[in-house]
């Protein structure tokens, strides 16, 4: 019986530490055969470009509100590529809305993958711009 239990234990502790292959979702536009360092910063990058195109910041102007606006939002890469579960957090629901509109717009990325399998992977972004 004891040499079960090490047994399964060894057997446990070796399945939990495999060497698992992860690669990181790749926007359009960013290298392949990048390191995954690379790809996630090219990502953000890319990402972070994009919003700062499409955002509308006269809305919150609009609105009458002044100062720095910080508007928290997360979705997901799903093993499609596609942006799924937009979820946002703004200091007033037009902002959402207009976060929503955006980050809705980006293209179809190549998966992020887990031994060759794709799988969803959770994405955080900050938006933050100043209103005068």
């Amino acid at each position: 019986m004891k040499k079960l239990l090490l047994l399964s234990a060894l057997l446990i502790f070796a399945c939990s530490c495999g060497q698992d292959e992860e690669t990181v979702p790749v926007y359009p536009g960013c290298k392949i055969k990048a390191s995954n360092s690379e790809k996630r910063k090219c990502m953000s990058s890319a990402i972070s470009e994009f919003v700062v195109r499409k955002f509308d910041t006269d809305t919150a102007k609009d609105l009458g509100l002044s100062g720095r606006q910080r508007i928290a939002v997360i979705f997901k890469i799903d093993k499609r590529g596609y942006v799924k579960g937009i979820r946002i957090r703004a200091p007033h629901p037009r902002l959402e809305k207009e976060a929503f509109r955006v980050i809705n717009m980006l293209p179809k990325m190549i998966p992020g993958t887990v031994n060759g399998q794709p799988v969803i992977v959770p994405y955080s972004l900050p938006i933050t711009f100043q209103v005068n």
